[in-house]
């Protein structure tokens, strides 16, 4: 459902305080808030970020082992064989890439699986929760696509917090990326890797409307360069 965005000013408050409190360094004065003011928001439809998480799920499946035959079948029976991306089918189907790169991906499929009500906190300090994988399909048995939505019965969150999710993790990429380049001390247990990969998600499933916002990116076209 599309929404009124929060205030991006009062958001980005909160996002500076947190990033003071984990004592990280704080982005300059000009650093671009993530929506302007009047920004109607929503997220992806429920579907779409569950097909999602499923394909991240075989993705990590195949870089820790999982035999090609088994995971394009999967896929298939699925009907998400066409939402993979070039990269992502290449590496399924062929093994084709950087496998490690592949595997970082565990943190966008814990911010997806956030969004969808499945994990209950996206703690910056903390990588992603034990049980998660218990909380996605179980490749190994064999459970479908179909019976793990029934299973799961997902809950998406409000778009509103999930922007405002957004603009936090928008912050502590920065953040962790300046930090690292001066070699300071990081909060937690997560690097500017696994924390650009949570953005990631993020910025692929909260959809802004407005004069400033185009097309919603596929996944692989995300912009995180700002």
């Amino acid at each position: 459902m599309t929404v009124t965005a929060p205030d991006p000013q009062r958001v980005r408050e909160a996002s500076l305080e947190e990033l003071h409190r984990l004592r990280l360094p704080l982005p300059p004065p000009n650093f671009p808030l993530a929506w302007e003011p009047g920004d109607q928001v929503e997220l992806r439809p429920g579907e779409e970020i569950e097909a999602r998480a499923a394909i991240l799920n075989v993705v990590l499946a195949r870089a820790f082992g999982m035999p090609s035959q088994l995971a394009t079948q999967w896929l298939r029976e699925a009907r998400l064989e066409e939402r993979l991306t070039p990269p992502e089918w290449q590496f399924v189907s062929d093994g084709d890439g950087d496998g490690r790169s592949f595997a970082l991906h565990l943190e966008a499929l814990f911010a997806l699986s956030w969004l969808l009500g499945i994990a209950m906190d996206l703690d910056p300090l903390l990588p992603a929760a034990g049980g998660l994988m218990e909380r996605l399909p179980n490749l190994p048995q064999g459970e479908t696509f179909a019976a793990w939505r029934q299973r799961t019965l997902a809950a998406p969150r409000g778009a509103g917090a999930a922007a405002a999710q957004l603009d936090l993790y928008y912050c502590l990429d920065w953040s962790y990326l300046e930090a690292e380049r001066r070699r300071l001390p990081l909060p937690g247990q997560l690097d500017s890797n696994a924390v650009g990969q949570r953005r990631w998600a993020l910025e692929w499933a909260v959809v802004f409307t407005g004069p400033y916002h185009g097309d919603p990116p596929g996944w692989e076209d995300v912009d995180l360069s700002t």
